[in-house]
């Protein structure tokens, strides 16, 4: 993995692009390449590249990037990886082209040169993409299936700008952060922000699956080239058939996911997930596999230790762990903000960065992880309580009149409110009479009903009232109208794969792991594993009340039985205590109630000190409210003020 950035001001009569400029954009992202750095003018100075390289592949200098292909006409930086790159290679050998390194980033650009656009269905990873073609006049972008990589950019007054992080887009003069309201509007519900948006104004990121083209008279077009629909038509196989189709998916994706020429191992939590790439990993492997585990001496309850320790004894690991507390996180949360550019409001990312740590420490600079399954396999209990919700009364309630259920709304919700309580069924009864669909999401935090309560009375009027619906409508839309066969389970996953796991759970993957310098990589999201999995019945996934039934059942001679039907459990982190613990109340409050942002007028801090209050005297869990409010105070300090 790498970090990437460049420069094109196709509007410019001549050229002032300077070597220093995209050497403080591309230094601004040295945790991404600590091995090597380039860069690159074209377009008769008015374009740049920049590159920081992480040795992956090819450790020579022949690995060197900005890359050209068969002539200096096509340029190339890149980040991630190719894991079909051999194979291309010996078709693109067979048709002429010459290579000058062992890498798969010279194979996308005899790709590119062989197929043009059409190049991004023939590559099979995980990657940001750039591409400079002074043949065709053009800058392309690209960012991978399912969006393990970030990508983003700015696009102003003929000038494009774009980075693997927005703090190196930050380093252009032309760039002035501001805050973008509706993207804070949309972070509260969702911990992060949306594609293509992001909290800063006038920066978008490339969606998964998308490419960008920007011609030489400004014209920019994006387009999907992948899309995480279930198939029109599953295949019709027995269990039998599935499990072992699964299986052979999975080891596949493990097997690419080896490929490196640095020391690689597995952030093991002892959950299926991780255990499933420990076990599967050892059985390609004639040493030890490298195993790493976090667990917390504070929050013991969190911890899956006992766990991990018998996977890595049954499989004879090289395990590693570090032990964390609250200390520890006081002393990360400067950094977290720093990586982070723009907040990631899961708390994870504290003991995601220790255990990262953990890994570079002892050498290892790849790691394979297990995000992705739950979301593909129907995994979290989330999932199936709306399943249940759906099946036992929404669907029967949405085929009432708009006007009764209208009515029901506002009959059940004020006696609702008056407990004080049930937060969640306050806003499904909201939705139900607002003529909006069950699921948004599988982490709302400030759903619909709660938001305007925490903003303040000048941004609810800016608002007008907007409502994050605007961002999962598109989603429903489209697979409704690509997919109308598909049942609830599938418009659920389909818009997890579009929202939460690639701008949450995959971004703070990306981000954490890169600011110790290592590389992830996540083999349940092969894309032709995900596909298959899309095409799979519900009857497989979900059996009564748990999920991901088929992936256990395919493990069944590879893990434990006892390990793979426990109760999920889940990678956590001890939020509540954070925000209760006596130790951290001058650092939340200081930072929190007394930040800078204040003077912006965008939350309503009495309320704010009213969930502070309510938490830590035990009278409701805003644990996870708190920590979005504690991030994006930190990150207005860091960024804006």
């Amino acid at each position: 993995m790498c970090g990437i950035c460049g420069v094109w001001e196709y509007g410019a009569n001549e050229g002032s692009i300077e070597r220093a400029l995209i050497a403080r954009m591309r230094d601004q992202m040295s945790h991404r390449g600590p091995d090597d750095s380039g860069d690159l003018l074209f377009d008769e100075r008015r374009g740049g590249f920049g590159f920081r390289r992480l040795s992956i592949i090819d450790l020579s200098a022949a690995g060197h990037q900005p890359m050209h292909g068969c002539d200096e006409r096509t340029w190339l930086v890149f980040n991630g990886e190719i894991y079909n790159h051999a194979t291309l290679r010996a078709e693109l050998e067979a048709r002429g082209h010459k290579y000058a390194s062992r890498t798969d980033s010279e194979t996308i650009l005899h790709a590119y040169e062989e197929r043009g656009l059409d190049f991004i269905h023939d590559i099979e990873g995980d990657y940001a993409i750039a591409i400079w073609d002074a043949a065709r006049e053009q800058l392309v972008l690209v960012r991978d299936r399912i969006g393990v990589k970030p990508l983003y950019y700015y696009h102003k007054d003929g000038r494009f700008i774009f980075a693997s992080e927005i703090k190196a887009i930050l380093q252009h003069p032309a760039v002035t952060p501001d805050i973008d309201e509706q993207s804070l509007y949309h972070y509260l519900t969702f911990l992060t922000t949306p594609a293509p948006t992001t909290l800063f104004r006038d920066i978008q990121k490339l969606p998964a699956g998308h490419v960008l083209t920007l011609k030489r008279d400004g014209a920019l077009k994006i387009q999907q080239y992948w899309d995480a629909l279930p198939p029109p038509k599953p295949g019709l196989r027995d269990e039998s058939e599935h499990r072992t189709e699964i299986l052979r998916l999975l080891r596949d994706s493990i097997r690419k996911r080896m490929m490196s020429d640095v020391p690689f191992g597995v952030f093991l939590s002892g959950g299926v997930d991780s255990s499933a790439n420990v076990a599967l990993m050892s059985e390609l492997m004639s040493r030890p596999v490298e195993t790493f585990t976090v667990g917390f001496s504070d929050a013991e309850y969190l911890n899956e230790l006992e766990s991990a320790r018998r996977i890595a004894k049954q499989f004879g690991t090289n395990h590693h762990e570090v032990i964390i507390s609250e200390n520890e996180m006081q002393e990360f949360l400067p950094r977290l903000v720093f990586h982070q550019d723009e907040p990631i409001a899961d708390p994870v990312c504290v003991p995601l960065f220790y255990v990262s740590q953990l890994a570079r420490d002892s050498g290892t600079i790849v790691v394979q992880v297990g995000e992705g399954s739950d979301e593909i396999f129907s995994g979290y209990d989330n999932y199936v309580r709306h399943l249940r919700i759906y099946e036992n009364f929404w669907r029967h309630a949405e085929g009432l009149p708009r006007v009764f259920r209208r009515a029901l709304s506002s009959l059940s919700r004020p006696a609702l409110e008056a407990t004080g309580r049930k937060r969640a069924a306050i806003e499904l009864i909201r939705r139900l009479g607002a003529d909006e669909p069950l699921f948004w999401g599988g982490a709302v935090v400030y759903d619909e009903t709660f938001k305007p309560r925490v903003l303040s009375e000048s941004l609810r009027k800016r608002m007008n009232g907007l409502s994050s619906l605007r961002v999962v409508e598109p989603y429903l839309q489209r697979i409704e109208q690509e997919r109308p066969d598909s049942d609830f389970l599938a418009r659920m996953t389909y818009l997890e794969l579009k929202l939460r796991l690639p701008e949450l759970l995959l971004m703070r993957v990306d981000k954490i792991t890169m600011a110790t310098s290592v590389e992830a990589r996540v083999p349940f999201l092969d894309h032709h594993l995900v596909e298959y999995a899309l095409g799979l019945p519900r009857s497989l996934k979900v059996e009564g009340t748990t999920g991901k039934h088929i992936l256990k059942r395919a493990l069944e001679d590879i893990l434990p039985h006892d390990l793979l039907y426990e109760p999920k459990r889940g990678f956590g982190a001890p939020v509540r205590e954070w925000f209760r613990g006596k130790n951290l109340r001058g650092l939340f409050d200081a930072r929190l109630m007394n930040s800078s942002m204040r003077k912006r007028d965008l939350l309503d801090y009495a309320f704010v000190a009213k969930m502070l209050d309510e938490h830590r005297q035990h009278k409701n869990d805003w644990g996870f409210h708190l920590w979005a409010l504690l991030n994006l105070s930190l990150w207005y300090e860091q960024w804006i003020d």
